[in-house]
């Protein structure tokens, strides 16, 4: 939600942007109308003869009206708002204006067909990208909602505000709080004339326990037994696909990286190229938060994982040619804790990014640079390693600031004493040099 919040405040912010730069280009092409945003729509603002019924008090013939045409206030009803305002102008400078059905805004017009939730997700797709950009997370994002809403809502059902409201009310906590989320953006998306009056449920992460390094390096070696173990099988899947899982997970322990992020274009050729001697990852700029350049968490892991190793390397490269669209990603991820729950590793994916973020914690490497390495803002990445630091970790952070202390009292000890030393030389020195000349 935080990251649907800021891509709304961002289009906003670019609409915002067009529209004065409308009112600029009317105004200097001496165009006597404006647009103006209410709420969800656009207006036309102009001065107009009066209307039917209509009269001034000062006996104007004139008055300033808001134009309703029922434009929608985004991106796409800017371009016909910019339209209908140069056929307005032109009506106006030929002074043969007339209130008609259309600048009336005739209410039988104005009336919406209620549809089915079902002839909605026809339109759903086309609809949601008039305000939004065709890039694979913003496909990743509408296909989720998509699952979501066919999963929850019959599509026979009426798209009105009670039946959403019934069905949204049979669930709790994350379930719940996910279907107000897709259904606002359902009612955003078609400006369906109603709000809902629900609730979010005030939801409680559960308890998980973040592996530390030691595990992380154990389970390493599970894809490896695992394969060994599956000679005496009759398992007919690729022999060696375990490798490249086996380096996927590598690369999630080391880098922190989503799962998505080693399968979108991954720039295979700079992983292995001899000019990348810090051993960056490169993150592909299609993926959930853009291009970034990634520095492993841990560098001594790329030779433990033997990361480099171009076997699993060409397995990978074949894996993502096939990929044909934002669903085979989707498998591609799942197909990742599946493969931990074969090999018997005890936690998820995810955690060995949250790992990630609580070691550079503990690392001392400063807020902004570790979130930046995850592709977090520094809220999402102090959030995390504060939801998952757990006790040990504490006792690690207390630990080491105490070890940390002690050895700065031994230095300045240390330091004491060799001061005291240099002052007891100076003086035998100074005593010498008065016996000698004496």
């Amino acid at each position: 939600m935080v990251k649907i919040r800021a891509t709304e405040l961002q289009y906003q912010e670019v609409f915002e942007q067009k529209l004065v730069a409308a009112n600029s280009n009317l105004k200097r092409d001496r165009i006597r109308v404006s647009i103006k945003q209410t709420g969800n729509s656009l207006q036309l603002r102009a001065t107009l003869p009066l209307k039917p019924g209509d009269c001034q008090r000062s006996g104007k013939e004139k008055k300033q009206y808001d134009l309703s045409l029922g434009i929608p206030a985004n991106l796409e009803g800017l371009k016909t708002a910019i339209e209908e305002s140069y056929e307005l102008g032109k009506l106006i400078a030929r002074q043969t204006f007339e209130w008609n059905e259309k600048y009336l805004g005739v209410k039988s017009r104005d009336k919406k067909e209620i549809k089915t939730i079902g002839e909605l997700l026809d339109n759903f797709e086309e609809n949601y990208y008039k305000t939004r950009q065709k890039t694979i997370t913003s496909q990743n994002t509408f296909a989720n909602y998509t699952s979501v809403i066919k999963r929850s809502f019959p599509t026979k059902t009426l798209a009105i505000k009670n039946n959403f409201e019934q069905i949204i009310n049979t669930s709790q906590g994350n379930k719940k709080n996910e279907l107000i989320a897709v259904t606002s953006v359902l009612i955003k998306t078609f400006q369906l004339d109603f709000t809902l009056d629900v609730k979010r449920d005030g939801v409680t992460p559960a308890f998980r326990e973040i592996p530390d390094d030691e595990k992380i390096t154990h389970s390493f070696e599970l894809f490896e037994k695992f394969a060994f173990n599956r000679k005496n099988t009759n398992i007919c899947e690729e022999t060696d696909t375990w490798q490249m899982w086996r380096w996927v997970y590598g690369m999630l322990a080391t880098f922190g990286l989503r799962p998505r992020e080693l399968f979108v274009q991954p720039d295979i050729n700079w992983w292995i190229s001899p000019q990348n001697i810090d051993n960056t990852w490169k993150v592909n700029k299609d993926t959930k938060t853009g291009y970034r350049e990634v520095i492993p968490f841990v560098p001594e892991w790329v030779e433990l994982f033997d990361l480099k190793n171009p076997q699993p390397l060409k397995i990978l490269d074949k894996k993502v040619a096939k990929i044909a669209s934002v669903h085979s990603i989707n498998w591609m991820r799942r197909d990742i804790s599946r493969w931990f729950r074969k090999v018997g590793i005890e936690f998820q994916p995810y955690d060995l990014r949250h790992a990630c973020a609580i070691r550079s914690h503990l690392q001392g490497i400063p807020i902004k640079a570790a979130a930046d390495n995850l592709g977090h803002t520094v809220d999402e990445h102090t959030k995390t390693y504060q939801r998952w630091f757990g006790i040990e970790n504490r006792k690690k952070a207390f630990g080491d600031v105490i070890s940390q202390k002690a050895l700065i009292e031994v230095q300045k000890n240390e330091i004491l004493a060799l001061r005291m030393e240099s002052e007891r030389l100076k003086l035998e020195v100074e005593r010498l040099k008065f016996q000698k000349n004496s």
